[in-house]
């Protein structure tokens, strides 16, 4: 019977170290093979240029590298890509490289599916199929970054967890992927030009200040009234508004770090001044600032673009209390690539 193959990516190089010092060779090479893994992004054993062809058939008989594939990659007229990224299981993910004259911003998933249930989303119509691993996660930045070289000649400067998935329920792969992303020995990037965006799991964000993580925290909020989340959002019923305000505050305490609420505006349903007052309370807890994000359409209808006066009523109100509100507009609206249009239409 065939022995199955140990993903590579899985071993960290203490580990890989220890592998080749047990089959009788000199313990770095397992450096070099980390550094093609990892920093030189290689898809396959023969890229390996520096290791002796033996040795490459060592590892091809023990090893698979698992690497994503970009199956579909589609282009928005304002310039967003978007890919359809196929894993070594054959499911599909998406992610999306969102350019602006002065940099560019990798959307990435951390899920297939999500295990959250917010109506308003058509990734969480797909139900939770799996949890992404590091390295997939890590490959999807990646490709983003090529592409951000190839198409706007400069390398990817920011990166966002609002793909696919709630990351905090996929918290210890996440945590690994920005750990790669941000070493010397993966892509070194800063952690402070890396946000995670979360639906509010209070219990986890309590964790990523008692981690001290160094990268910013945003939170998908939508309404501050818990009955108009709950209805909009079914899983506030288990995680309450006040338990993520108690989270926000430890969050805070710990980082001292500004949250940015996001929230989108619907007609008929968080317009009204009712709403605008209670965000005004809750953005009175913690330093943070807003911002109002057009919604995107998934067909059905039932959640509708606020009208422009709702709009302006609440930048105003912000505005007067001194908190700080941006409008977001929507990109790659064309290719379903917009926030909250990721469900794996290409």
């Amino acid at each position: 019977m065939a022995v199955k193959k140990k993903d590579i990516r899985a071993y960290t190089k203490d580990q890989l170290r220890s592998f080749f010092e047990e089959h009788g060779d000199k313990a770095f090479r397992g450096n070099q093979v980390y550094e093609w893994l990892w920093n030189k992004g290689a898809h396959s054993f023969d890229d390996m240029t520096n290791i002796s062809k033996a040795t490459r058939l060592m590892l091809e008989e023990n090893f698979v590298i698992n690497h994503i594939r970009v199956d579909q990659m589609q282009r928005s007229a304002d310039g967003t890509i978007k890919n359809a990224v196929r894993l070594h299981d054959g499911l599909i993910v998406e992610s999306v490289l969102i350019p602006t004259p002065t940099r560019t911003t990798a959307c990435v998933s951390s899920q297939v599916g999500c295990s959250l249930d917010c109506k308003f989303c058509a990734t969480a119509r797909l139900k939770r199929m799996r949890n992404l691993n590091p390295d997939e996660i890590y490959d999807q930045v990646v490709a983003i970054d090529k592409e951000s070289k190839l198409y706007y000649n400069r390398p990817l400067s920011n990166i966002v967890f609002m793909g696919m998935g709630e990351p905090l329920m996929n918290y210890n792969n996440v945590i690994k992927a920005i750990d790669k992303i941000t070493s010397p020995e993966g892509l070194g990037m800063s952690p402070r030009r890396i946000t995670l965006s979360t639906s509010g799991v209070p219990k986890m964000i309590k964790k990523m200040a008692d981690d001290e993580v160094k990268f910013r925290l945003a939170v998908s909020l939508h309404s501050a009234l818990d009955e108009v989340r709950t209805a909009i959002m079914p899983f506030n019923e288990t995680f309450p508004l006040t338990d993520l305000k108690e989270a926000l505050e430890y969050w805070y305490a710990k980082t001292k770090s500004r949250i940015t609420y996001e929230y989108v505006v619907w007609k008929g349903i968080n317009d009204k001044k009712k709403d605008i007052d209670a965000l005004i309370r809750f953005c009175s807890y913690v330093p943070c600032k807003v911002n109002l994000i057009e919604y995107n359409p998934i067909d059905d209808g039932e959640f509708q673009q606020a009208s422009s006066a709702a709009i302006d009523q609440y930048i105003s109100a912000l505005e007067n209390k001194g908190i700080v509100v941006n409008v977001r507009r929507s990109r790659g609206k064309d290719i379903d690539a917009a926030c909250g249009q990721l469900a794996n239409k290409s």
